[in-house]
């Protein structure tokens, strides 16, 4: 197999998948710990996969390998996503947006939840792409820094603005030129994630906390504060509170953000770093505060009023779990079909009300009041316009800037 060394898996990002398994965001599914009943761990063939084989090197021009397009005659759509992401009825057996989408159209929508992980789901599917042969998948759902590489290593394909009006009107301003994907050419946000600062009221025990230097500074929250595992978000965060941009930083600012992380370790301020398993800690005040998901955030305080989040001054971090159609999909046309439709105001807040992460589709307020009037007024759940300006996302890495980070990141938490 010819091999691409720039995309091969270093030790350290190795670890960061384990790390994540044990920890991170993928130890549980994509909804918190209130909610989900269903987790993926990585296959030993996955991790083995992607440690032994490098990614064949893909063609320079980018926008995917088309196949015959059997929509018409075959109205169905193959959906991979993450487990727990999707609205189910009260039985558990039906998915509503998905039933009223086939009644309208005749498509009907298999849906896979099949992606327990990014890199663990890239090891599955990227032997197929690299021998130019089919998935099985005419949608699949990625985290935005997974969805840059694959359209960088050419494995997705260029969508038909003709068939996504909605998609193109309705997408919110903060969601519509990601750097590694300008115009949204090659995908569409199935949900936004945003990283907050978090905070349990009673056992701050009157500490005010209104930024990361709060977190990291203030004697008495010493060995009661948790930051994430997930790179992107612990750094990014703490970027944004030392006056750096996620979108612009160099490798100087990236290493003064890793020094100012250690001194805080180094004298015991930290607790852990941790994944979804924060929200135990937040809601029992083990954690006084901590970085943590809005998501999270918003189902915590449905059961516990002492828990709250503040938006630092000086910005939060946002990301986006991306819609893409991979190379050789048979029913392109069906899927595209399927993304215009999330971006229609209904289904839209259908799916908000459900899952309550950060719904990309702009104007959906009026249609989610109807269902939830307390998830429409949320501003983690639907950012308003001086939210929206506070966000940041963490820009596109290198693979060999992927390597060194993680490896420095690593270093910081013991992973």
């Amino acid at each position: 197999m010819e091999q691409y060394e720039p995309d091969r898996l270093s030790p350290a990002e190795l670890a960061a998948v384990r790390r994540s398994f044990r920890n991170g965001r993928a130890a549980m599914t994509r909804r918190s710990l209130l909610r989900a009943s269903a987790g993926g761990a990585l296959t030993l063939g996955g991790l083995g996969a992607l440690a032994g084989c490098g990614i064949p090197a893909a063609g320079k021009s980018q926008g995917g390998v088309s196949a015959d397009d059997h929509s018409a005659k075959e109205k169905v759509v193959n959906f991979s996503n993450w487990p727990e992401y999707i609205d189910v009825d009260d039985s558990g057996k039906h998915r509503p947006t998905l039933d009223a989408f086939r009644k309208r159209t005749g498509i009907t929508v298999k849906y896979t939840e099949d992606i327990n992980d990014n890199d663990e789901f890239f090891g599955k599917i990227q032997p197929q792409l690299a021998a130019g042969q089919d998935t099985g998948r005419d949608l699949i759902v990625l985290t935005d820094w997974l969805a840059a590489r694959m359209i960088r290593l050419g494995y997705v394909q260029k969508l038909d603005a003709s068939n996504l009006p909605h998609a193109f009107a309705n997408l919110s301003d903060q969601f519509r030129s990601p750097d590694w994907d300008p115009g949204r050419a090659y995908s569409y946000p199935w949900q936004g994630i945003s990283t907050v600062v978090a905070y349990n009221k009673k056992a701050l025990d009157g500490v005010e906390v209104k930024s990361v230097s709060d977190l990291l500074d203030i004697p008495a929250l010493k060995g009661r504060v948790g930051l994430l595992t997930e790179m992107r978000d612990t750094v990014g965060m703490t970027m944004l509170d030392m006056g750096k941009d996620p979108a612009k930083f160099t490798d100087d600012d990236y290493d003064a953000v890793i020094a100012r992380l250690q001194k805080a370790v180094d004298k015991g301020q930290i607790r852990r770093f941790t994944g979804n398993d924060y929200t135990s800690d937040l809601s029992k005040g083990d954690l006084a505060a901590c970085v943590a998901w809005a998501g999270d955030v918003v189902q915590l305080q449905a059961d516990n009023p002492d828990v709250g989040y503040v938006v630092p001054d000086s910005g939060y971090m946002t990301s986006t779990d991306n819609m893409l159609i991979p190379n050789k999909a048979r029913h392109k046309t069906n899927a595209e079909r399927l993304i215009d439709y999330y971006y229609e105001p209904e289904p839209a807040a259908e799916l908000a009300a459900y899952i309550n992460y950060v719904s990309p589709v702009a104007d959906v307020k009026p249609y989610l009041a109807k269902i939830d009037k307390s998830a429409a007024d949320n501003p983690l759940i639907l950012p308003d316009k001086a939210m929206q300006a506070k966000s940041h996302a963490f820009r596109s890495l290198s693979s060999k800037e992927e390597t060194a980070y993680q490896a420095k990141f690593a270093k910081l938490t013991g992973a």
